[in-house]
């Protein structure tokens, strides 16, 4: 989702549910693909869950979806939570929040997810250092996100899970020969900060998530697996897995330190129960 889309649809959210065990990484891209469960992050259903969200729970593991990465809580309890997922067979391995809540929020966010012995809290989106929406962020910006996260990296391992970043395409401005990703790389402890990288951002941006990938896949546990069609307008948008331009097969193949990935479809041209399908039938069926 676009920066402001998720900041402004994940601030009024208070955690989610996650449990499970981190799965081993794999030696080919198969192995890594079709030994893990299939995921999907809950903002790709957002719609339907405000509508009847035990109803679309079901809809979403009988697409055949096993693991989830939740966007807020539709005003429920925790146990409220946990207990709709468990009734569909779903589990929740990782949650998102943007960085301004986390700040506002922090030790509130953290305990909640420690109690839920949640395995992943996310930081979803950035924000410019005075807090402010409405512009781009500076190199200094992004330099004091690093620091934010570490910090707050260093808070989330305390409580036993793992914190991690997910980008969007303002990750990649480049300011002269910097850009910004390369920077919260270079200054996020690696063993406090890890990455999930979206690659459909990523491409987008211009950028090859191999690259990325093949340099340090120890730093990128977790994935958004989303493809991307270029618009009249020039600006991208996503569509269903394969109907895209992104080849996933080298990907997945650098991708040796996945745990966990997370198909997200923002956008549909068909009917979301349909376009479901076809995203979980993509990633069960990609071959070398």
């Amino acid at each position: 989702m676009t920066d402001l889309s998720r900041r402004n649809f994940l601030y009024g959210a208070a955690g989610t549910f996650a449990a499970g065990t981190l799965m081993h990484s794999f030696p080919s891209y198969a192995a890594a693909l079709h030994n893990l469960p299939i995921g999907i992050q809950l903002y790709s259903v957002r719609e339907l869950l405000d509508k009847n969200f035990e109803e679309t729970l079901r809809l979403v593991a009988g697409a055949g979806y096993r693991e989830v990465e939740a966007a807020g809580y539709y005003g429920r309890t925790p146990a409220a939570f946990s207990r709709a997922l468990q009734n569909a067979g779903l589990r929740c391995v990782s949650t998102h929040h943007p960085l301004p809540y986390l700040l506002r929020k922090t030790d509130e966010t953290i305990a909640f997810a420690a109690v839920l012995k949640m395995d992943y809290l996310v930081c979803s989106s950035s924000t410019r250092k005075d807090l402010t929406e409405g512009g781009p962020l500076s190199l200094d910006d992004w330099k004091w996100v690093a620091d934010q996260l570490n910090i707050l990296g260093k808070k989330v391992k305390a409580a036993g899970m793992q914190f991690g970043y997910h980008n969007h395409i303002a990750e990649f401005t480049r300011f002269s020969k910097t850009v910004a990703y390369d920077e919260l790389l270079r200054l996020t402890d690696p063993s406090l900060v890890k990455m999930e990288m979206d690659c459909g951002w990523v491409v987008a941006a211009g950028f090859d998530p191999v690259d990325y990938l093949q340099k340090s896949p120890d730093r990128f546990p977790l994935l958004h697996v989303k493809d991307m069609v270029r618009g009249t307008n020039g600006d991208f948008h996503s569509t269903e897995l394969g109907r895209g331009t992104i080849d996933y097969r080298p990907i997945f193949k650098a991708a040796t330190g996945l745990r966990h990935y997370f198909v997200e479809q923002e956008e549909f041209d068909i009917p979301i129960p349909e376009a479901l399908k076809v995203d979980a039938g993509f990633v069960r069926n990609l071959n070398p």
